[in-house]
């Protein structure tokens, strides 16, 4: 375990330049499924959608994004009813619209008005949001390099359970970027993704075991998985 070469910060940025499009991926996946919860016309969720119901709203943004349900993709149209919402404050909506502009999905790429997004959801504790502002902190995408700004922003979502952050947060501690090194903290974060079954966490996790003893390893695995249990009962 000790002869573990200890990841370089070049090799810390690719692992979020994975994350960032692995997110991307994940998010895309999950956006089709109310299509299926009610088999409505697309001209009748259009009419319950314009009435003001949210969940019509949703379901129409939904299938244009993932070109399902009876429509084609279209991620111009997918925006145009996220918006709706996320004008009306929902914070789901809010990380998917700036998702969209950090990838210039239907809208022109704007790495700015993303942060904005994310950062009215990660204000109503939406982890997936608050994610998202840590990546770009971390980055520098569309505001300046702040490390510790990024570790902020991980620890709320990793608090709540989100395994990318998690693992991130575990890193910073581990490599010291915006916060204290703290090799003890970092494998128990890394360790707390990995037993979530997070695969880049489980093939980090010996990389960060290095700096501890055994007996601290022992410690920190029972902490992590008495975190892990109570974490199924964090409201999501």
């Amino acid at each position: 375990m000790s002869g573990t070469p200890i990841p370089t910060a070049a090799a810390f940025m690719s692992v979020f330049a994975i994350r960032r499009l692995a997110w991307a991926l994940v998010a895309a996946a999950a956006f089709g499924l109310a299509a299926a919860e009610e088999k409505l016309t697309v001209d009748g969720l259009k009419v319950r959608a314009a009435a003001g119901d949210k969940a019509a709203t949703r379901q129409l943004a939904d299938m244009y994004y993932a070109g399902q349900g009876g429509v084609e993709q279209d991620f111009r149209e997918a925006a145009r009813w996220y918006e709706k919402l996320a004008k009306l404050g929902d914070a789901r909506a809010q990380t998917s619209l700036g998702l969209m502009y950090a990838r210039g999905y239907g809208v022109e790429k704007d790495l700015r008005k993303a942060h904005r997004y994310w950062g009215f959801a990660a204000a109503q504790n939406d982890p997936g949001a608050q994610f998202n502002l840590g990546l770009t902190y971390s980055r520098g995408d569309g505001v300046a390099q702040d490390f510790e700004r990024a570790a902020q922003w991980y620890t709320k979502a990793a608090s709540r359970g989100h395994v990318q952050a998690q693992h991130n947060l575990g890193m910073l501690y581990h490599l010291g970027k915006g916060v204290d090194r703290d090799p003890a903290r970092a494998y128990f974060w890394v360790k707390v993704a990995a037993l979530q079954g997070d695969k880049v966490a489980g093939d980090t996790l010996g990389t960060v075991a290095a700096d501890l003893t055994a007996e601290q390893i022992q410690e920190a695995d029972a902490r992590a998985a008495a975190w892990t249990n109570r974490a199924r009962n964090l409201p999501r």
